[in-house]
């Protein structure tokens, strides 16, 4: 079938558990003969309620070569007693110069803390790394 795509990866097996399942994690390298890729990202948050956050990930994987966003989550540092998460998706890649592409990102955190509140963040993603 030539319209078929072709997808490559790992595929991780944990043990089983006690009740005799098992999963799968599939880490995939390929698709449709596209290598994968990933960014990393971090910044610090706004200063909202006497305290701000810093955050560091790396963003879901997406085909080279084309255009696209990813995916990206992670939790801020631990400051004034609570966390945030953020969550969100790129925005498309922008090139760079000398080879690679970078993305912007921005969005608001969840809501916590003794007095509840959100963070704004923004930022922009590192240069691509292969999967």
């Amino acid at each position: 079938m030539e319209d078929e795509q072709r997808v490559y990866g790992v595929v991780y097996e944990s043990d089983e558990s006690s009740d005799g399942t098992h999963s799968h994690e599939i880490f995939l390298i390929t698709w449709d003969g596209r290598v994968l890729h990933t960014h990393g990202f971090s910044g610090i948050t706004s200063f909202n309620v006497g305290h701000q956050h810093r955050y560091a990930g790396v963003t879901a994987p997406a085909p080279s070569g084309v255009p696209h966003t990813h995916a990206y989550s992670t939790e801020t540092t631990f400051n004034d007693g609570h966390r945030h998460f953020i969550c969100g998706r790129t925005g498309p890649a922008i090139p760079l110069p000398g080879g690679g592409h970078y993305h912007f990102f921005k969005g608001v955190t969840t809501i916590n803390g003794k007095t509840p509140h959100t963070h704004t963040y923004s930022g922009r993603t590192g240069n691509e790394m292969p999967v």
